[in-house]
């Protein structure tokens, strides 16, 4: 088997490739103005890896003919990969690596009614959980389903906004913060994960469940794989339903940590206090 055919993408995005070659740029030159640990860039090379492995490679070919592949793909592009780059906390060292003159217009950006506007909202408590999940379950109606595997806008458009839904999701969970300056709680931050796992391990029970086909666009594509309908379904049922709520424990377990670790310094109170004083400026960090 030729490996690097398995690279090559199935369907070429230079908008996509840009973005990862951008990203991977900036944090490359921002390592040199911050120190970042060993464990940290393994973690932001092992998420962008899986990302683009997922995004941008022959694996678009099999998740566009086989179910539960697609549920593995998603499984990657809205959990797993945004929680390793997130949890490699990459937004002070990706700053770092924009050219002085590019950082202070950022800044001057974030500070006007529209950035601050911009910034509630991408860190907004309630409209990003709500997001997440959302997004996970309007792309798996079967009519929405249907027309998104077709098009493929609509495909892009898919997949695009499942990772960005995820990076939003995941800088939220993951913020070492207590609250303010953090968009939302240490205890909030512990909860959110069973909330939003809750729907989507329901979803997947269905899926994996139902003994009528839900998505008969991947045999009317022809499978890659000689697979029955109905065990395809089950397949990716069960990985939407295990794998995926696994790692959102995984993100539960480190925002538990977080509060603990904020509790055991007294900070938890002194949070209490300052929301009191200032209710409504909490802003997220990545």
């Amino acid at each position: 088997m030729d490996v690097l055919a398995w690279l090559i993408p199935w369907e070429f995005s230079p908008t996509l490739v840009l973005a990862f070659a951008l990203s991977i740029v900036l944090f490359v030159r921002g390592r040199r103005v911050h120190h970042v640990t060993l464990a940290r860039q393994c973690l932001f090379w092992s998420g962008v890896v899986l990302l683009y492995l997922s995004l941008h490679t022959r694996l678009d070919y099999y998740a566009e003919r086989m179910f539960f592949i697609h549920r593995a793909q998603h499984l990657v592009l809205h959990h797993l990969g945004p929680l390793l780059v997130m949890a490699s906390y990459p937004g002070s060292v990706m700053r770092a690596g924009l050219p002085l003159a590019w950082r202070r217009r950022l800044r001057d950006a974030l500070l006007t009614p529209a950035g601050k506007t911009l910034v509630a909202g991408l860190t907004q408590r309630f409209f990003v959980p709500f997001l997440f999940v959302f997004l996970v379950l309007v792309w798996l109606l079967p009519t929405v389903q249907f027309y998104s595997m077709l098009d493929w806008r609509l495909y892009r458009l898919m997949n695009w906004s499942v990772v960005i839904s995820g990076l939003m999701y995941w800088n939220l969970i993951l913020d070492r913060r207590p609250r303010p300056p953090a968009a939302m709680s240490p205890g909030g931050r512990v909860l959110s994960p069973i909330m939003t796992m809750a729907p989507q391990m329901v979803a997947g029970a269905v899926i994996a469940f139902t003994e009528t086909d839900l998505y008969p666009l991947f045999e009317l594509c022809g499978r890659a794989i000689a697979l029955s309908a109905q065990t395809d379904q089950t397949i990716g049922g069960l990985t939407m339903w295990i794998p995926a709520a696994l790692v959102e424990v995984i993100g539960l377990l480190v925002a538990l940590g977080t509060l603990m670790r904020l509790s055991g310094k007294g900070r938890l109170r002194r949070e209490d206090r300052l929301a009191r004083q200032s209710p409504g400026q909490a802003q997220g960090g990545m």
